[in-house]
């Protein structure tokens, strides 16, 4: 259970750093710990879980009223209301018929931001420049997508997200991680590739709050990131294919123990003259 996990890393991370990277809730952290879960919350968390699962399953094409009758067929008892308001609460609807509207992040070739990196992947200091990206995980019959934000002067993760749907906010929770754990001054490069998260209004108005400078690969050319797809080929030799994963809350385990533990504070890195990355930066520092 994720708010297990939290308690036994009490002392090695904050709890806040922990709920936002496990999409939990700190005072549904501390309620834990005080007291059990009630049958109705732990069945309101489960239907939850399942509605999301089935809403990405079918590929965003099923409203309230038919992944009510997918749950009723599985054996979970529920009114279409009661979906309604997990989906609601999740930020989520179908994209199929009269309630569905293109927002400003679709499909058009809109706010695309000139080429700054030009392949130019080292740094003199950190917060200088970032990539971020993000890559598909298969797990158990299904997707989930992992955003993240490198510092390209010691290689770090910086900022990371995990989540079931590949929306903006996958983009942007994996960018405020790494807004609030790094002092980044006005004039960071921040490059991505042209994709639709990272052309949305609400992302590029978060990058200029805090002063960066948005980065674009030319279309559909993947070396324009080449340090992000080399990071997400090591990941997933080193984790995923070895693990075959068939639980959620396992990977997500694993994805912390893999990101903060293992690569950004023990994995010695060839272009940091085998160091890791947090040891590279307390050499700068």
């Amino acid at each position: 259970m994720k708010y297990a996990l939290i308690e036994q890393h009490l002392g090695q991370y904050s709890v806040v750093l922990m709920c936002r990277v496990l999409s939990v809730s700190r005072a549904g952290f501390y309620k834990w710990r005080r007291q059990p879960m009630s049958s109705r919350e732990l069945r309101r968390e489960q239907v939850e879980s399942r509605v999301v699962d089935l809403y990405g399953e079918f590929r965003a094409r099923y409203g309230a009223p038919r992944l009510a009758r997918e749950l009723n067929a599985k054996g979970i008892k529920c009114s279409v209301n009661y979906v309604a308001g997990i989906m609601r609460a999740q930020g989520i609807k179908a994209r199929n018929g009269k309630g569905f509207h293109y927002s400003d992040h679709s499909l058009a070739m809109n706010n695309v931001a000139e080429n700054l990196l030009r392949r130019r992947f080292n740094a003199t200091a950190p917060n200088e420049k970032w990539v971020t990206d993000i890559t598909y995980i298969w797990v158990k019959e299904k997707w989930l997508y992992l955003a993240t934000v490198m510092d390209l002067y010691s290689r770090r993760i910086v900022g990371w997200a995990l989540d079931r749907t590949m929306t903006e906010k996958l983009a942007m929770d994996a960018m405020e991680m790494a807004l609030k754990q790094r002092r980044a001054k006005p004039g960071l490069i921040v490059h991505s590739d042209r994709g639709v998260q990272f052309r949305s209004n609400r992302y590029l108005r978060l990058l200029e709050t805090h002063g960066c400078r948005p980065s674009m690969s030319r279309q559909g050319n993947c070396w324009d990131n080449a340090v992000m797809e080399s990071f997400y080929s090591r990941l997933k030799v080193e984790l995923i294919y070895a693990e075959n994963y068939a639980s959620v809350d396992r990977l997500k385990s694993d994805m912390f123990e893999y990101i903060e533990v293992f690569y950004n504070r023990t994995r010695r890195h060839s272009t940091l003259g085998y160091v890791s990355p947090v040891d590279y930066e307390r050499k700068y520092a």
